[in-house]
């Protein structure tokens, strides 16, 4: 039986979502891979058990995480029941609906149909009453926003879920929906976008900006680039990579493309005394609208690695100014 530490709470950060009461963990977990039916759910257990032993306490899930599809909600919520069921309180469980879930009209996109169908499927795989954010997934250009954004309010009016988030809508189309929600009588807690060293477009939208402004948590995800801000790309594509397999995103000729700036932020980490993705995620918190940032881990060793970058030095200005000369504001790499 799990025992969780009682000392999870004594190191981790947490910070306020935006204006609003509820507070993140710096470092999240997010489910996109590592808990599907081909991965090892003994150390996916044993990776949760970590992170909550070591003060995360937000899980971030998607109805088609997986793969297949719904796999992490039904094996996590077999974890989540199993273990965890004593502290849902002390849990932060979200889940999104929009991409690609099941065939057929209503299977994906942002109709009521899809995401209060989806959301009713994710709760039965997750085994809970609620979830605490319930996301859009992405926008969808055939759908009212208005029909979007009033399956989110019902999502929340009806108690199945506590807040409504938004997911890499781009910044006019976000500006629309607070508003619409807002008039629905439910506000807008968080926005989750791709945000990196080589990947900035949030920033030179404006969209960071106007999450501030307005009071909206933010909480990013490939704050890696899928890897690339690791030490596995600086001189090669090694062998069983992601950049070196058919499937994925990650292309050699990204990894080829970005090499300069790869090794130019390297230099920089070492110069820290760090390895290169704790600079990566150190420089994702530096931006005062970011909440928390998202992490997926294949193994316990690696979820400790990446939370041992919270002990890292904070980036001083300097070696912010060098961080932009030579990966300046781009919204490639995602």
């Amino acid at each position: 039986m799990y025992t969780p530490s009682p000392s999870r709470y004594d190191s981790m950060p947490y910070n306020k979502c935006g204006k609003w009461g509820l507070k993140l963990p710096a470092i999240s977990l997010g489910f996109w891979h590592n808990f599907g039916d081909s991965d090892d759910l003994d150390e996916g257990r044993r990776i949760m058990h970590r992170a909550f032993d070591r003060g995360i306490t937000h899980f971030d899930f998607a109805n088609n995480y997986g793969p297949p599809y719904g796999s992490a909600e039904r094996n996590c919520g077999n974890i989540l029941k199993q273990d965890f069921a004593t502290h849902r309180d002390e849990l932060l469980i979200a889940t999104k609906a929009g991409h690609d879930m099941w065939s057929g009209p209503y299977g994906e996109w942002g109709s009521r149909k899809h995401l209060l169908s989806s959301l009713d499927q994710s709760l039965a795989r997750l085994q809970l009453d609620y979830v605490d954010i319930f996301y859009s997934h992405r926008p969808d250009p055939d759908t009212p926003l208005e029909e979007t954004m009033g399956a989110l309010a019902t999502a929340v009016k009806s108690g199945k879920a506590l807040y409504a988030g938004i997911s890499k809508y781009p910044l006019p189309m976000l500006k629309e929906a607070v508003a619409m929600l807002k008039d629905m009588g439910v506000f807008t807690l968080i926005y989750q976008p791709p945000y990196n060293l080589l990947s900035r477009g949030v920033e030179t939208a404006g969209i960071l900006d106007f999450l501030k402004e307005e009071g909206i948590g933010c909480i990013v995800f490939s704050p890696l680039a899928q890897g690339m801000l690791t030490e596995k790309y600086l001189t090669g594509i090694p062998e069983g990579s992601r950049a070196n397999r058919s499937e994925g995103f990650l292309t050699p000729e990204q990894v080829e493309e970005f090499r300069p700036q790869i090794q130019g932020l390297h230099g920089i980490s070492q110069a820290r005394g760090e390895s290169l993705q704790h600079l990566a995620l150190n420089w994702t918190r530096h931006h005062p609208a970011v909440s928390s940032t998202l992490v997926g881990a294949r193994s316990v060793s690696q979820l400790d690695d990446l939370l041992d970058s919270l002990q890292s030095d904070p980036i001083t200005d300097a070696q912010l100014e060098s961080i932009n000369e030579i990966a300046p504001a781009t919204d490639r790499g995602e």
